[in-house]
């Protein structure tokens, strides 16, 4: 079986529940995709999830579209992440990182 780390447990009356980091990952993805303005994930970084106790923590690597206001499609990433993750999961989401890493004229 897998470590520990690379899934969220949570422990209920029945058993346990169990949702893989990879799975946080596709959700964030998804849903910061669908955000006006953001033209793609970084290659190399994409998404990245941590565990901060109960919470998830996640590190979202975008690149936006020239002559937008990145500041605000940053704001627009990280409420569309927080809240996907929030209403899917079931799991309080501490952090929504987001980082601009480069811009597409296309």
């Amino acid at each position: 079986m897998p470590e520990n780390k690379e899934y969220m447990t949570h422990q209920e009356e029945l058993g346990t529940i169990q949702i893989s980091e990879e799975v946080v990952a596709s959700i964030a993805s998804a849903a910061v995709l669908e955000v006006e303005d953001v033209t793609g994930l970084m290659s190399a970084k994409g998404i990245r999830v941590e565990m901060d106790g109960d919470a998830i923590m996640v590190y979202v690597f975008i690149t936006v579209r020239y002559g937008c206001t990145i500041g605000e499609v940053a704001k627009k990433a990280q409420n569309a992440v927080y809240q996907a993750l929030e209403s899917t999961t079931g799991y309080p989401v501490s952090a929504v990182n987001v980082h601009v890493g480069g811009i597409s004229f296309n």
